[in-house]
């Protein structure tokens, strides 16, 4: 079971609150986050590291709600962003810009302007034209660019192709082979501060060995520049550690993960900044269903849900497992079927041939560590409303995003 999530009396609560008073009063489908467990992860991270100059910047586009991103922020948390709209809204949520590090293949001018005009923390870029156009922004502005150049460190994350980032075939960062003399290079743009080094080899780890083999790779890469006379200060080492999404997954320990860091760049006189989002957010929501038919074909039978892959997309995306369970225990035992949604796909599934409890129609379930690349990657597919959000605080719960109206879906037409 996901932390600050349980069944008591047979009914599953998030914190202090059951989550069917939450489907009842604000409807399915509908994303429901648990406050404690958000604060619970950053403050993982943050106490780890508490004696070392660090800057933790939440991935936000693991989950970027509003009501997700002030509860960061008041935390303490700086922001790691891939786009001007990102930024946009951990503005809009009260974020420190000077703690914001801007990530990404594809930043485009005027995002890059915004990001000037806001100043933020730095860029983490990915390729020279990158770094000779935020140089020829900065000067227009008179300003100096904090830049790290994302290192491709050529190291298979060993996870899903789509998630894994860190190989030379893939698009993002430049290959390590090349870094050096980019760097040289680079000395000839008189509006960048390049002190830093960053690196991001994928997501959803749950053997830290790549990451510490990437890290090695970075340390060595730091030395060398610095022998050259590269001034690195800094050092992003990405995020990437995955969650347990199904019985049998472990998640790694945070603490442990950091000290393992720490150990490899204890005394270089580097500052240490780390992007986890996943890890922070995956294992804080679920998504609330109320299921609409049973319905059997032959020897096959369905549970038909109002959720579908417009609002989770990461089961039909990714063959991604989520477990689902109801929201109250009846003892009507088991069944083998499929859950999927109302979407006009075949690909319309949120669990295939599994084994889940007997539900009949009217009964609440909830699609467990959704917290992630939920209701961020949601789409307005087959002309359905995106859902709500709800963020909990102990024993209360407060709808943070609306659920969309029909007129929403036509605005702007």
């Amino acid at each position: 079971m996901q932390p600050h999530f349980e069944y008591i009396q047979d009914a599953l609560y998030c914190e202090g609150v059951a989550l069917a008073d939450i489907a009842r009063g604000a409807g399915t489908p509908v994303y429901v986050y648990s406050a404690a467990s958000i604060l619970d992860r950053y403050h993982a991270y943050d106490e780890a590291l508490v004696d070392f100059p660090h800057l933790i910047c939440y991935a936000v586009k693991a989950n970027s709600n509003l009501g997700v991103l002030r509860l960061l922020v008041t935390a303490g948390s700086g922001f790691d962003i891939v786009s001007g709209g990102e930024l946009f809204r951990v503005l809009k949520a009260g974020g420190d810009p000077g703690k914001v590090v801007f990530s990404g293949v594809g930043k485009t001018a005027d995002e890059i302007e915004y990001a000037l005009e806001s100043g933020i923390h730095g860029f983490n870029s990915e390729s020279e034209p990158e770094l000779a156009l935020i140089d020829a922004l900065a000067s227009r502005r008179g300003v100096q660019a904090r830049v790290s150049l994302r290192v491709n460190p050529d190291v298979d994350a060993t996870t899903h192709p789509y998630i894994s980032t860190g190989l030379r075939e893939h698009k993002f960062g430049v290959d390590i082979r090349e870094a050096e003399g980019m760097y040289v290079r680079a000395r000839s743009f008189g509006n960048l501060l390049l002190e830093g080094v960053s690196c991001h080899i994928g997501s959803q780890l749950l053997n830290t060995g790549p990451l510490m083999q990437a890290f090695d790779k970075m340390v060595s890469l730091v030395e060398r520049l610095r022998a050259i006379g590269v001034p690195i200060k800094s050092l992003d080492l990405g995020g990437g550690i995955g969650v347990a999404y199904q019985p049998g997954e472990k998640m790694p320990s945070i603490p442990d993960f950091v000290a393992q860091m720490r150990e490899k760049i204890f005394g270089r006189g580097l500052h240490l900044m780390i992007e986890p989002g996943r890890s922070i957010v995956g294992e804080a929501g679920v998504l609330l269903s109320r299921v609409l038919y049973r319905k059997v074909n032959g020897e096959k039978q369905f549970v038909i849900v109002d959720a579908g892959m417009n609002d989770l997309i990461r089961p039909a995306l990714y063959q991604s497992h989520h477990e689902i369970i109801p929201l109250r225990l009846d003892g009507r035992g088991t069944i083998t079927a499929d859950i999927v949604g109302p979407v006009c796909e075949s690909g319309d599934f949120l669990a295939r041939d599994r084994e889940v409890a007997d539900v009949l129609p009217g009964d609440f379930m909830a699609v467990c560590t959704a917290g992630a690349y939920g209701f961020v990657a949601a789409s307005n597919y087959n002309s359905r409303p995106r859902a709500a959000e709800v963020l909990v605080h102990g024993d209360e719960w407060r709808i943070v995003r609306e659920r969309e109206s029909l007129e929403d879906l036509v605005r702007g037409e």
